[in-house]
Parts: structure tokens; C-alpha cells; sequence
């Protein structure tokens, strides 16, 4: 399998590029069974969290078992009164302080030249036992701010949270950062207070995963168009100082499926990468750094 490091002054615009001090390596593959096409994982107290598209929306509860998954049995439907309501997840956005929200991405034409995109608040806690949105969805914000999709994460930056997302698309793609309190009131993104800072970045970002320990965006990118592996990492306070994505280090990897997530579990030196296709859908990833 072969792993590159990737110059993209061409393909990027004149951003600049360091080489960087982290390397990743794909240790092991399997398959997460019953999430329609997987959209991202986040890692949160200690379990992994899958989420996909299903018949519905849905997310599925994983502890870590070795270099595998282990299903707890819990699954979240992502319905309301039993309809879908995000039907599409692109993103979990918790730090266990502030409110907890969830992406919804929607592609209203074939040409990805029109979207929706809808940032959810919900009770995690309460999702998680009831298992539905019922009781469980706070509020419903349009994210009419973004150019292509939304994906939350929280970010921190100068000791403040926020909540980051990102364009999915090809052309003026930005992250941007959300005042989550703001957000949390807010009927639009759009709407006064909310956005507080943003920068330009690179094509195709399916997800995004913030490393504190080293103030690091790692973007999850495709190669090209809904398919191949790539990883951006960029030093997040320099990117909203200069307005534009400041790369660390470009990581691709040779595989020809659609990645669309990543999150470290504990410490900095194993994560999971997980991808849209029905079988061989989730990676162990080592990654190592000097």
C-alpha cells in the first residue's frame, strides 16, 4: 500500500507547505456492519461513534476492542416522532462543556451545485438513552453561512471554544469558526455574533478533527471528487491569523474509496479512518510523531 506526501502549491493555490512531523500508516481493515453509507467517526468518553445514512440517519455506539470495533448494541435513529430528520450526518460536535450539535449535509442536485446544510443542538446524553431525537433535538440552525455542506467540530483557539466546519466542494471552500453560544440562539449561521473567524482551504473535505495537544486542523479530504484518501494537516491558529490554511504536512494514501472521516482515539498514536463503502469501511491508523 503506498502512502505519499503530497505538494499541492498547484492544486491548492499558493498556500504555504512545511513538511511536517507526523506520519500515518494503515494497520488494519474491517467492516462495520448496518450503517448505510458511513459518513464520519468521533471518539467521545471513551467510545467510538459511527454514523451513517442508513434508512435513516443513524449513529452506532463502538468500544474499542484491540485493533477492532466491538458494537455495543447501541444505535441512535436520528428520526423524530419516527420521521428522518437528519438524514445525512457530517459531523458531531462535543466537548462535553457546551452544547452538543450534528450536521446534516444534503445534496439537492446531481451537479453538487445546490445544497442544504443544517447544523442540529441536541441533549447528547438524552440521545443516547432514548435513542431517537424525540425530547432530544434543542434546536434547528441553517447553516446558510457555508458554501458547500457543514461538518461541526469543536476547535479551541486562544483558550475559547468553538465550532469549526467546512466546505465540501471545489471552488472558495473556507472553515469557519462558530461562537457555539451564539450559534446555540441563532435561527441561520448568518445571523449577527455567530461566525467569529474563517480561512480559505483545499477541495473536496468530507470531515474535519481537531488535535489540541497540537493546536493541528486535520482536514479529510478525497483526492479528487468522492474518491481516494487524503489528510491536511494544518496549524489552526496561524490559518485564522492569516485567513488562509497554513499546511503542516499532506498525507495520501492509496486507496481508492471515498474517505469521509477521522478521529484519534486516546493519545495521539491510533486513530480510525472510515469510508462510504458498504464492506471495509473502517481502518485502524498508527500514526507517529517527531
Amino acid at each position: 500500500m503506498k502512502i505519499t506526501t503530497a505538494v499541492l502549491a498547484l492544486a491548492l493555490g499558493a498556500f504555504p507547505f512545511t513538511i511536517g512531523n507526523v506520519n500515518m500508516s494503515l494497520q488494519h481493515t474491517f467492516t462495520a456492519e448496518a450503517l448505510g453509507a458511513c459518513q464520519g467517526v468521533s471518539y467521545i468518553n471513551g467510545k467510538a461513534y459511527l454514523y451513517g445514512d442508513r434508512e435513516a440517519g443513524m449513529i452506532r455506539e463502538y468500544a474499542v476492542a484491540g485493533d477492532s470495533l466491538a458494537y455495543t448494541q447501541k444505535e441512535v435513529l436520528l428520526t423524530q416522532d419516527g420521521k428522518d430528520v437528519i438524514n445525512h450526518p457530517t459531523g458531531i460536535a462535543y466537548n462535553g462543556k457546551g452544547p452538543t450539535f450534528i450536521g446534516n449535509s444534503i445534496r439537492l442536485n446531481k451537479e453538487g451545485t445546490a445544497w442544504k446544510a443544517v447544523i442540529y443542538a441536541v441533549d447528547w446524553e438524552g440521545l443516547l438513552e432514548k435513542g431517537t431525537l424525540d425530547g432530544n433535538l434543542l434546536k434547528v440552525i441553517e447553516d446558510d453561512a457555508c458554501i458547500q455542506g457543514t461538518r461541526p467540530e469543536y476547535v479551541t483557539y486562544r483558550n475559547k471554544w468553538y465550532v469549526a466546519t467546512a466546505d465540501y466542494g471545489n471552488k472558495a471552500n473556507e472553515v469557519r469558526l462558530y461562537d457555539p453560544q451564539a450559534l446555540l440562539k441563532a435561527s441561520k449561521t448568518s445571523d449577527k455574533g455567530v461566525l467569529f473567524k474563517k480561512f480559505t482551504c483545499g477541495p473536496w473535505v468530507q470531515n474535519i478533527h481537531f488535535i489540541p495537544e497540537k493546536d493541528m486542523l486535520v482536514l479529510i479530504q478525497n483526492q479528487i471528487e468522492g474518491r481516494k484518501w487524503r489528510f491536511t494537516y494544518l496549524n489552526l491558529s496561524k490559518s485564522l491569523e492569516q485567513g488562509r490554511q497554513e499546511v503542516i504536512k499532506v498525507i495520501d494514501i492509496d486507496m481508492e474509496d471515498e474517505l469521509e472521516g477521522f478521529a484519534l482515539l486516546e493519545g495521539l498514536t491510533k486513530g480510525i479512518a472510515v469510508t462510504s463503502s458498504r464492506k471495509a469501511n473502517a481502518h485502524f491508523m498508527t500514526l507517529s510523531w517527531q
